[in-house]
């Protein structure tokens, strides 16, 4: 992919996975903090390189970079020919609100369009007010929220 000032995304490679381990334990330690859950009921807050690399290999896996440096990842499952899942999506809390977030968002968005998905679906904390009004002006919306992990979690889908 092309740099712009400085500033690039691409797959990840197995090479990245000590950063994107950084990345999603970081943001998802600040999300759990500022949602008020607890970091056990999290699973992105205790994987393992194992858990990333086999990510990389079933997964779209993107990483954003500013200089070189990553400050950014996020993944996406394929459940099927027309519905994907965005998982660990995260930012290093000191690039947030920069609008990293949202050219990665770009990029999937690009991504699932050119693979001709239909749904694309996330889980989020459901009482995490910043985060939830970030998705819907991506373009997501709330299809059903849950307590099935001991939180208020909602579901949003995006459709293509």
């Amino acid at each position: 992919m092309e740099k712009l000032y400085g500033f690039e995304v691409r797959h990840a490679t197995e090479a990245e996975i000590p950063a994107i381990m950084k990345i999603t334990q970081e943001a998802f330690a600040n999300y759990c903090a500022l949602a008020g859950i607890d970091t056990a009921k999290i699973a992105a807050t205790s994987e393992t390189e194992e858990d990333v690399a086999r990510d990389i290999a079933t997964k779209e896996v993107y990483v954003a970079f500013i200089d070189d440096v990553p400050v950014g990842s996020v993944r996406v499952e394929i459940l099927d020919d027309n519905r994907a899942r965005l998982s660990r999506f995260g930012i290093r809390t000191d690039h947030q609100n920069h609008g990293i977030g949202k050219i990665l968002m770009n990029v999937v968005d690009n991504s699932m369009r050119q693979k001709g998905i239909k749904v694309l679906e996330l889980y989020t904390a459901a009482k995490f007010q910043l985060l939830v009004r970030f998705y819907y002006g991506r373009g997501f919306y709330i299809e059903e929220v849950s307590n099935d992990r001991g939180y208020l979690r909602a579901k949003l889908i995006k459709e293509y």
